[in-house]
């Protein structure tokens, strides 16, 4: 299995780089993890926030495989806790599914990539700056494979 964080953003904030950096070298043997990027849009009086958007969506799908499964990541998705997303990771290990994280811009995802999405993923009902996306995306799918792994990272 190999998950892939596609986000929209490619000059992020040292602190940013360096709290993603942490948790990617952990994971990145277990679940294959990589990260990839593509540029926000430029916001101008000529491009509405939805052409914007649009473009955005089309340069994320680029990225998708025809196999992946996709979830996207939303304020409207569905919430997990900490047990879930490591049972629904061992679910995607043991079908041999590779998964990607759609992240948008500050204007959210298109509607193509929430078309696209197999399930629509919450990290909470509060909203998050994109680029904290990341970093809590990353720190949990770190701890949910502690968890598989029955490492102590994680308590309950």
């Amino acid at each position: 299995m190999k998950v892939r964080l596609i986000a929209v953003g490619t000059r992020m904030p040292e602190w940013v780089q360096q709290g993603i950096a942490e948790y990617e070298k952990r994971i990145r043997r277990e679940l294959g993890f990589s990260i990839a990027e593509v540029a926000l849009e430029r916001r101008s009086k000529s491009r509405t926030i939805d052409q914007n958007v649009q473009a955005e969506g089309e340069a994320l799908l680029r990225h998708v495989h025809r196999d992946d499964f996709v979830i996207a990541l939303e304020v409207k998705g569905k919430t997990l806790d900490t047990a879930t997303l490591a049972r629904r990771l061992d679910e995607m290990k043991l079908e041999a599914k590779n998964l990607s994280f759609l992240v948008g811009g500050p204007d959210g995802l298109s509607a193509q990539c929430q078309a696209r999405a197999d399930e629509c993923w919450s990290l909470s009902a509060l909203t998050f700056p994109h680029p904290l996306v990341r970093i809590l995306l990353v720190e949990q799918l770190y701890r949910a494979a502690c968890v598989l792994k029955g490492h102590p990272y994680h308590r309950e």
